[in-house]
């Protein structure tokens, strides 16, 4: 009687609260790198392949330790990024609200798991072999469960705490967390469609998910990190198994080539469209510059003006079509006070041409650059100066 007291107390292990702490973290975080590596960047968006090993080890682990559903998992989140920011996308809190999502986020996902035409339409491609047909999608509670017997035996009563933090923390930290304020808070290096946020520039406590600005913009890389400062665990993770052969990676965010004292041509062209957001970042960033200089500049003749000018800031920073109609209305009004913003408008509109005129052959795409570079040159405004020089030298 007393060994089956001190088994129910300590269970095999018999670990101290801090031991119990680090095991929890460690396999929450393994299950954090199966969400992010194996249903996310390999499954739902083909970023990368796995060796058969792995994904059917990431596979068998989160049947364990969620009950996960690859093609549930895969289709909805395809459906999140072709209807993003609708009133189709399963768990937007633009549309459901930010709490809506952050708290319900799991119950979100199960209303969509039983939406058959979403799983028909986008849940092509994911495992359908006979352990998935007859042990992972048929018994989805039975790896759960088995998993609190594995805890209990390992804790004792104090395994049913770990169990539950492993149960939840999937359907807060991904989809709570990263589907809710990942969608409404953070900094945006890209200025894409959509309000995706990269939450902070670590991603390590969510696998690299944290950077949800950078997936949106580049939505089938296998690296979700953009700038020099930020990190990716999920990619640390996937370069070690690609080491080791265990991993191939399909795809990451282009990178342009400069090479100076070349003349504009197609390659040229070419870089500036698949480099397009970095390339509009830039512009962003030269023109946030150059306005806050001209807000200057015209407050010590027009204070009132100024004010008026300043307050369009957030709106000349974005992309047109990213903006309502009354958004681009009003700041088009406004900037008319200073010719050197509307200026830098107007050429940011006309540089967009290059992606957007599908209509337009190759031949008048590339007319089109030269022209842009040659105004831009003999405008007058010195940021736009600069960077029509930047933009001759993408390779």
């Amino acid at each position: 009687m007393n060994a089956f007291l001190t088994f129910l107390s300590n269970g095999l292990l018999d670990f101290s609260f801090w031991q119990m702490v680090a095991f929890t973290l460690i396999v929450t975080h393994i299950t954090i790198a199966g969400v992010t590596i194996y249903l996310h960047r390999h499954q739902a968006h083909r970023a990368l392949d796995l060796h058969p090993i792995v994904s059917h080890f990431f596979r068998f682990w989160l049947w364990l330790t969620s009950g996960q559903n690859t093609k549930e998992w895969a289709a909805i989140h395809r459906k999140h990024h072709a209807k993003c920011e609708t009133e189709e996308d399963p768990h937007s809190p633009q549309t459901r609200g930010l709490n809506e999502v952050l708290w319900k986020g799991a119950d979100l996902y199960r209303v969509e798991a039983k939406n058959q035409e979403t799983l028909d339409k986008y849940g092509a491609g994911t495992p359908d072999d006979w352990i998935e047909r007859n042990v992972y999608s048929r018994h989805t509670t039975l790896g759960v469960a088995l998993m609190m017997i594995v805890d209990v035996a390992l804790f004792g009563v104090a395994g049913l705490t770990v169990w539950a933090i492993q149960m939840a923390w999937i359907p807060f930290w991904a989809a709570g967390v990263i589907n809710g304020i990942g969608h409404y808070w953070g900094y945006r290096n890209f200025d894409n469609s959509d309000e995706a946020r990269n939450l902070v520039p670590w991603g390590i406590l969510i696998g690299g998910e944290e950077l949800h600005n950078n997936h949106h913009t580049y939505a089938t890389s296998a690296k979700l990190s953009n700038k020099w400062y930020e990190f990716d665990i999920g990619w640390m993770y996937i370069r070690i198994l690609s080491a080791l052969g265990l991993a191939t990676v399909k795809k990451t965010p282009p990178k342009p080539v400069f090479v100076k004292n070349i003349p504009v041509d197609e390659h040229t062209l070419e870089s500036i469209i698949k480099n397009r957001y970095e390339v509009m970042a830039s512009y962003a960033h030269s023109l946030q510059e150059s306005f806050k200089a001209e807000v200057e500049k015209l407050g010590n003749v027009d204070k009132k003006a100024a004010k008026r000018l300043s307050s369009v800031k957030k709106a000349l920073l974005r992309d047109t079509d990213n903006i309502s109609a009354e958004t681009v209305e009003h700041l088009e009004n406004t900037i008319k006070i200073s010719p050197s913003v509307q200026k830098m408008y107007d050429m940011r509109n006309e540089l967009a041409t290059l992606w957007r005129r599908s209509n337009l052959s190759r031949e008048q795409l590339l007319a089109h650059l030269h022209d842009w570079c040659d105004r831009a040159e003999q405008s007058g405004v010195v940021m736009l100066q600069r960077f029509a020089l930047q933009l001759r030298t993408y390779r």
